[in-house]
């Protein structure tokens, strides 16, 4: 099998139905794929809408296990040769994407995982590609720091703003330090010699790791602005008091103990 479309999905069954619709109307029809949908905290909506796909193969969770496990499950259920792991957040549109990605893939043998160029519901950029974590990227992020002209440069870096913004914007294939896990083509046998995603981490931080993972290997990251997708991304720990979101925002903690775990893990 050449492709295996694994789907992460979380209590989000209206953005689901959107996700199946639009995947299986662009889904090339002379492609050998299979798509896996791996559900945390299963509903019974989620259920009812997979009866209009019954080809979908359903991995039902009872409890929220994480990003990180539910990818690795459908990852070991996957007989593609290629993994399209995403988000139920994603929304294909134009059956050239998807081939136009699995044909780099074929020839740049030396590239194991390939990012997709990203836009909002709304049709504008969204930044998907960025440059390794330091803890200083975290503290200007993070903190009241980040309006200081020393954490903006930090920032801009972090961001690959160097390049996203100079000509010839957004053209050709970039070689980035990582990609956001939400869209990621995956070469089966790069994950297979690097492990999988590292459940360590309930949630953020699993797909800066595996990217770096990746790089120890020899396997490239690429960020490829030829296919692009609608991501419908919520932010959920992007907060607005600053440091205070530590003790306010549930999933801005979740993030800094990610964080702190990758930094630890890496050696930084």
């Amino acid at each position: 099998m050449e492709l295996s479309i694994v789907i992460n999905h979380y209590k989000t069954p209206v953005i689901l139905k959107l996700c199946l619709k639009y995947l299986f109307e662009n889904l090339p029809s002379n492609l050998k794929s299979e798509v896996i949908l791996v559900d945390g905290e299963t509903q019974r909506e989620t259920k009812e809408i997979l009866k209009n796909y019954p080809s979908v193969i359903f991995v039902p969770f009872k409890k929220n296990v994480g990003f990180a496990k539910l990818a690795n499950t459908g990852i070991r259920k996957s007989k593609g040769e290629f993994i399209f792991l995403i988000n139920a957040d994603i929304i294909i549109d134009g059956k050239e994407n998807i081939l136009k990605m699995l044909n780099y893939m074929k020839e740049n043998p030396d590239v194991g995982i390939l990012g997709p160029k990203l836009l909002n519901i709304n049709g504008s950029f969204q930044q998907s590609c960025f440059r390794f974590y330091t803890p200083l990227t975290v503290i200007c992020r993070r903190t009241y720091l980040g309006n200081t002209c020393f954490c903006k440069k930090n920032l801009e870096k972090f961001l690959m703003k160097d390049i996203l913004e100079n000509p010839p914007k957004e053209k050709k294939p970039v070689e980035v330090d990582w990609v956001m896990g939400s869209a990621l083509l995956i070469r089966k046998k790069s994950i297979e010699k690097t492990g999988l995603f590292d459940e360590r981490f309930f949630m953020y931080f699993e797909d800066v790791d595996l990217c770096k993972r990746f790089w120890k290997v020899n396997q490239k990251v690429v960020w490829f602005p030829e296919a692009v997708f609608y991501h419908y991304h919520l932010k959920a720990s992007k907060g607005k008091k600053g440091i205070f979101d530590i003790l306010f925002n549930k999933y801005t903690r979740i993030h800094l103990i990610s964080a702190i775990k990758y930094f630890i893990k890496h050696k930084y």
